[in-house]
């Protein structure tokens, strides 16, 4: 799986390509893990090119996001096709988690 992390102002910005499931999961908690070791104000994470994810990606992102506010970092999602958006709105999890349009409102969300 390609994972781009960017730096933004006071944000990580993570960008991963292609499908989250079991089979990636640990990549991505380890980027999600070394962004959150930096300590960002923001950790914004672009779901722009993932059009599937399951539940092993959802268990990555809830823990990431429970490692970040112990470390006073927000984790915003962006981007989020309609499949997976489904997803999180089934779980009730975009009560959760902050959820943007795109990365620029993730910057102001």
């Amino acid at each position: 799986m390609q994972i781009d992390v960017s730096p933004m102002q006071g944000a990580t910005m993570l960008k991963p390509y292609g499908d989250v499931d079991m089979s990636v999961a640990r990549e991505l908690q380890g980027a999600l893990h070394q962004a959150l070791r930096q300590k960002p104000d923001r950790l914004i994470v672009n779901l722009e090119e993932v059009a599937y994810m399951d539940s092993s990606g959802v268990a990555t992102l809830v823990e990431a996001m429970q490692i970040a506010r112990k470390g006073k970092t927000n984790v915003v999602l962006c981007n989020l096709q309609e499949r997976v958006r489904s997803i999180f709105e089934i779980a009730r999890l975009d009560r959760v988690f902050k959820i943007a349009a795109s990365p620029d409102d993730a910057m102001t969300n």
